[in-house]
């Protein structure tokens, strides 16, 4: 049998604090029409919040297509990796092979048997979209593009990226092969750039880089045209299409957005500004909990204490309408008759947060302390306070 204390979330700061009220039957709740979401021209999309993972619009999002430049998110991805273990330094030399010097397409222009250091490296692959740079990284790390394509395929199926697969580091497209990847694996494979490589995601934007002399802008346009937008990578092959992976931050809100086969370059900018426009405009992240938040005190029988503190662990952020905060209602829901002894940290129940009756965030909810058996008489006592109470309750 279960207690439901039902309460409603009355309180929309910036720190989550809930006011904890019994629930009104009375409660107006507000609703919000959310427009259509916009039609974006591309074979595949998506626009999510980076903070909540939580997908606002898609379209053919799982479906694999050839990523062209994108690809280097994934070869800068694997770079930073080797760096935060501690097998690369920004200041490691790269010996600079034939085959890296002699790729086509986009350029950072490193002469044939130069050194060049890895930081270089780094920026001449997401701000130049050097394929020279992402073969020459390749090599340093794996021995060879092969090997290097063999760690790329690994480290997308540790991240889920389910519908990816990499023959190459810089993703060019050949008579034979390409690289595949789907929208929902780069939003993906972006979520875990930003969030794991924090000290490496400003070189994304960065407007320029100059090396060899020669001073090349960021292939990402929207980095001129919207002081939001700090990244990430565009791409372009005649399989692809043009491509963008773009990521903004507003207003305490991280949008990430991919769109795939695009009509041009020009295309490939208005098409994600669309979906970053459309997502900063009729949502929010908001904060639901601050990490180790009391939620609700509870009676607790045989114990040396009379109730005990239940909470929630870890902090909490869920995506919602626009203005909506005001409007969601909290449940928790936990065992009629909670006995000691309690471990600190015991899973006791759940809380499920409803918004226009649907749960928009379910979490367990835990005791905030531990709470030891109580001696025999205070047994006794609560055994005696039960067995009448169940007795005139029924």
């Amino acid at each position: 049998m279960s207690l439901k204390n039902a309460t409603s979330l009355l309180s929309a700061n910036l720190h989550g604090i809930l006011s904890l009220l019994l629930f009104s039957s009375n409660l107006a709740v507000a609703q919000v029409i959310i427009p259509r979401a916009p039609d974006v021209a591309a074979t595949s999309y998506i626009l999510l919040d980076a903070k909540t993972g939580h997908i606002i619009v898609e379209e053919n999002a799982d479906e694999p297509l050839p990523p062209a430049s994108l690809t280097k998110i994934m070869t800068a991805y694997i770079a930073v990796e080797e760096i935060l273990n501690g097998n690369l330094g920004l200041n490691d030399e790269v010996h600079i092979s034939e085959k890296a010097w002699r790729m086509e397409g986009s350029k950072m222009f490193v002469g044939v048997n130069t050194q060049v250091s890895v930081e270089d490296l780094l920026r001449g692959i997401i701000i130049q979209s050097g394929n020279d740079a992402s073969v020459a990284i390749a090599e340093h790390i794996a021995g060879s593009e092969d090997a290097f394509a063999d760690m790329m395929n690994q480290y997308g199926e540790v991240l889920g990226m389910s519908n990816s697969f990499f023959m190459n580091a810089s993703g060019l497209d050949t008579e034979l092969y390409y690289n595949t990847m789907s929208a929902r694996d780069l939003a993906t494979l972006a979520t875990a750039s930003i969030n794991r490589h924090a000290d490496y995601y400003p070189i994304y934007a960065e407007r320029e880089f100059t090396y060899n002399d020669i001073r090349q802008a960021n292939r990402n346009t929207l980095l001129f045209r919207d002081r939001n937008i700090d990244g990430m990578k565009t791409g372009w092959t005649d399989a692809a299409g043009f491509c963008l992976v773009a990521s903004a931050e507003r207003d305490g809100m991280r949008l990430i957005s991919v769109v795939m086969g695009t009509a041009s370059e020009d295309a490939r900018a208005i098409e994600t500004q669309k979906l970053l426009t459309y997502g900063f405009r009729y949502f929010e992240t908001h904060k639901l909990y601050d990490s180790n938040q009391i939620l609700t005190n509870v009676p607790v029988w045989s114990g040396e204490q009379n109730a005990v503190d239940l909470g929630i662990e870890q902090e909490v952020y869920v995506t919602i309408p626009r203005g909506q905060a005001d409007s969601m209602t909290a449940t928790v829901d936990v065992d009629e008759v909670i006995r000691a002894p309690l471990d600190n940290g015991q899973i006791m129940g759940v809380v499920n947060v409803v918004l226009d009756n649907d749960i928009i965030f379910r979490g367990d909810v835990i005791t905030m302390e531990e709470v030891e058996q109580g001696g025999m008489l205070k047994r006794f006592v609560d055994w005696l306070s039960l067995f009448f109470s169940n007795l005139f309750s029924g």
